[in-house]
């Protein structure tokens, strides 16, 4: 199929980063109508909601109509194809930093969000520790910082009956964990029951004693830039889905293309620090 010319926008992907998910996509269909629309359009399309945080119906007309990148969204989802897309770019990823495929330690993190006025009642609640009236977002992910497992679950919910959830879906999953690192939030009786039912060790970090503002935390600090990673997507910045479960692919899709410009590039990203102070003179 032969795409045709359009304004091209900064979440859309380039030659080399389309050329790593393309082979990762189904085959379209050998019976029915042909696809009408460019795969590659319909993709960036998905990236550029991540990333600019606009309503499914506010696509520029650049790309194809809403419904149908909506429809790929949610087809894709139902098939499982984003969770083996978001997989199968993680095991690259951890190839090139020269790790083995299946990671063995992991770091677990929960975070409360605001809901908008699209996420129903049924899916949300309020966090009274964070004051937030929404939903939280679990998450497992390696030591590079690559998501391993995601879980959007009302905000009411406590740290441990979440992560209980998350690491018996990541269990199922066949991911085989060995080391989980959380925070204080997931200490006690999670301890015990993931070491006697999982067979997981799980080592709370916690602040060293007497500390005063902010900290880095050995561990720690790699979910936490997960988070921000996952937070400069704008589609992030609250819970604006009305199913969980696409809150999560959101989420997938978020790493996905942070994964893709990882590979792409064969190196991970370096930010310079501050400048030096000048006197004006």
């Amino acid at each position: 199929m032969s795409r045709v010319p359009r304004h091209r926008y900064p979440s859309d992907l380039s030659d080399s980063q389309w050329a790593l998910i393309e082979p990762l996509l189904p085959p379209p269909a050998v019976v029915g109508r042909r696809e009408k629309h460019d795969r590659r359009d319909v993709v960036d399309a998905i990236l550029y909601v991540v990333r600019g945080g606009c309503a499914w119906r506010a696509l520029p007309s650049d790309y194809p109509p809403w419904q149908t990148v909506y429809y790929y969204f949610a087809r894709w989802h139902d098939l499982g194809v984003t969770d083996r897309v978001h997989d199968a770019l993680r095991v690259q990823a951890r190839r090139l930093d020269g790790r083995d495929p299946a990671p063995t330690a992991g770091i677990i993190d929960s975070q409360s969000v605001k809901g908008a006025d699209t996420v129903p009642a049924s899916s949300r609640g309020y966090d009274a520790g964070k004051k937030v009236n929404g939903r939280k977002r679990f998450v497992v992910v390696d030591t590079m910082g690559m998501l391993l497992a995601v879980l959007v679950l009302p905000a009411s919910t406590h740290d441990t009956a979440g992560g209980r959830q998350l690491l018996l879906d990541s269990y199922f999953a066949g991911r085989r964990l060995r080391l989980v690192f959380a925070d204080a939030g997931f200490a006690g009786t999670f301890v015990d029951w993931a070491a006697r039912i999982l067979t997981l060790t799980i080592d709370v970090v916690r602040k060293p004693a007497g500390q005063k503002g902010f900290s880095v935390l050995p561990r720690r600090w790699v979910v936490e830039r997960t988070w921000s990673w996952i937070i400069g997507y704008r589609r992030h910045a609250r819970d604006y889905e009305r199913r969980p479960d696409h809150a999560e692919s959101l989420i997938r899709w978020a790493m996905i293309a942070t994964m893709v410009r990882r590979i792409d590039r064969r190196t991970p990203a370096h930010r310079p620090g501050p400048r030096p102070l000048q006197r004006i003179t």
